[in-house]
C-alpha cells in the first residue's frame, strides 16, 4: 500500500486516414514548452518514421502532460 506518482507526455498525431495515434513517454523533463515539443512532433511527422493502419502521420492533434496520483489502499497477502 502506497502512494505513486506517474508523469507522462502524450504526443497525439492526427493520422492521413483521420484516425488518432498516440505516443507517450514516461518521466518527460520538467519545463517542456509547446514549441519544443512541437517541433519534435513536427519532426516525428516529416521523417515518417511509424507505420499506422491508417496510413501514414498527418498533423499534430493534442499534446498533454498528465500527472497521475494512485493510491493503493489494498494489496493481496502473500502466500
Amino acid at each position: 500500500m502506497a502512494i505513486t506518482n506517474q508523469k507522462v507526455l502524450r504526443m497525439v498525431f492526427t493520422t492521413a486516414g483521420g484516425n488518432a495515434f498516440t505516443i507517450t513517454l514516461p518521466q518527460p523533463k520538467t519545463g517542456l514548452t509547446l514549441t519544443q515539443v512541437g517541433a519534435v512532433m513536427d519532426l516525428i511527422t516529416a521523417k515518417n518514421i511509424f507505420a499506422t493502419p491508417s496510413g501514414d502521420l498527418a498533423s499534430k492533434r493534442d499534446i498533454k502532460v498528465v500527472d497521475t496520483t494512485t493510491d493503493d489502499l489494498y494489496d493481496p497477502p502473500q502466500e
